[in-house]
């Protein structure tokens, strides 16, 4: 006979070491589970993680005690219907298009380069703390036309801001230091607000301080929300990706090889290393009313919490799921930064992520300007290091061995 293992605890420490052989028990054996820790339903297959983003029926009313409170508002992630369409109506054209390319990729070059240049003669670096931890909130930061005095400021809020909504074990001084993070950011913005609304500039604050559609127009709490907000996910993707890329890439030379030989397979890397190790390893739904999944059914009014991790790995959808293929034929990057994309590291459907082009641009000149500035790179230990993490998961440092090119010209912008 064949055993059956137990159900194994996502917040157990054998989980945050590794918790890919937890996934694979749970979408062979439990489909649909209940957690008593987070009293919450798992679903880890990609079928049903699918249906979850995509399926009307499941909601994102449970963000209004999971996220709002960390970041002081109601955010796009929590809306549903028109109020969703006029908000992300209202944000998305700062982050496509001639906008992206004309206005931002400069600032993302510049602080890109700037980064690099920090550690350009070291002998090693960890890329986690020196370069992926900081770009995209200096990013962030200078894309709002606010004082780059102040990014390890905004870093230390976006810090917080993480560490509080992937807080599953509710540590109450984790939930403190989130607190006092949204209150900070909320009265550093809100006098500078009132100045951009009175005399807009040629910023993205200024942007969502002017825009209108359909006569509605964003509060200033509905601006300091959406700020947390992208400092947060657009922070925590990006940090992680970057970190991820080069762990991965760098545990496989001959892939790493064939990037750093051919840049347009960058954004396949990156593409790969969302399915392979998504950042946001999960995302919570609530169904509307009582739902088929899973082979069990979900009342009403319950959460379900979406193992994005598991379903990214799911032997139904993927070949070899548990390996690191940027040559892999079942993962399409033409789409991968869509709302049609063959992964779920960035939602599906609706709410689908706004960030993700900037994102990508981000990902692409970052890991292009290190490709650039260090001809040889590798552990410096010699090994991979290790992911940590349960809601958002990465490598806390990826210290490399390096070996310089020469100074480049510093970008404009």
């Amino acid at each position: 006979m064949t055993t059956v293992p137990p159900p194994p605890d996502i917040l157990s420490p054998e989980f945050d070491a590794d918790p890919y052989p937890a996934y694979r028990i749970l979408r062979d054996h439990y489909p649909l589970h209940h957690h008593e820790g987070t009293g919450s339903y798992l679903i880890s297959r990609y079928e049903d993680v699918q249906r979850a983003f995509r399926e009307p029926v499941f909601t994102t009313d449970n963000y209004a005690w999971q996220i709002e409170p960390a970041h002081g508002g109601r955010t796009l992630p929590q809306m549903n219907g028109s109020e969703h369409a006029v908000r992300r109506a209202l944000v998305a054209p700062a982050f496509r298009g001639r906008a992206l390319r004309e206005k931002f990729l400069p600032v993302i070059e510049r602080n890109a380069w700037e980064l690099i240049d920090g550690f350009r003669d070291a002998p090693d670096a960890d890329l986690v703390a020196r370069f992926a931890t900081r770009l995209p909130i200096n990013v962030i930061v200078d894309m709002l036309g606010l004082d780059r005095a102040d990014h390890d400021r905004f870093h230390g809020w976006y810090t917080a801001v993480v560490d509080y909504l992937a807080n599953l074990a509710q540590d109450p001084a984790v939930a403190a230091a989130g607190l006092a993070a949204r209150d900070g950011l909320s009265a550093y913005l809100r006098p500078i607000i009132r100045e951009r609304r009175a005399a807009p500039g040629d910023d993205l604050l200024s942007e969502l301080c002017t825009a209108e559609i359909e006569g509605t127009r964003m509060s200033d709490q509905d601006i300091t929300a959406f700020v947390s907000l992208l400092l947060a996910a657009g922070g925590e993707t990006t940090d992680k990706a970057i970190a991820g890329i080069f762990r991965n890439l760098l545990a496989h030379p001959d892939q790493f090889a064939a990037v750093r030989a051919d840049r347009s397979l960058v954004p396949v890397a990156f593409a790969e290393t969302l399915r392979y190790s998504p950042p946001i390893q999960m995302i919570m739904r609530q169904p509307a009313a009582d739902v088929v999944i899973g082979g069990g059914t979900v009342p009403a009014g319950a959460t379900v919490t979406c193992l994005i991790g598991s379903a990214n790995r799911d032997e139904r959808r993927y070949a070899r799921p548990e390996a690191f293929d940027i040559h892999r034929g079942d993962l399409t990057v033409d789409n991968a930064f869509s709302a049609a994309a063959d992964h779920l590291a960035l939602g599906l459907g609706r709410h689908f992520c706004v960030g993700a082009l900037l994102a990508k641009s981000e990902v692409e000149v970052g890991v292009n300007q290190l490709l650039d500035a260090f001809p040889r790179m590798s552990f410096a230990d010699g090994e991979a290091p290790a992911e940590t993490g349960v809601f958002t998961r990465g490598p806390r440092t990826v210290t490399v061995r390096l070996t310089p090119a020469g100074r480049t010209a510093r970008p404009a912008g």
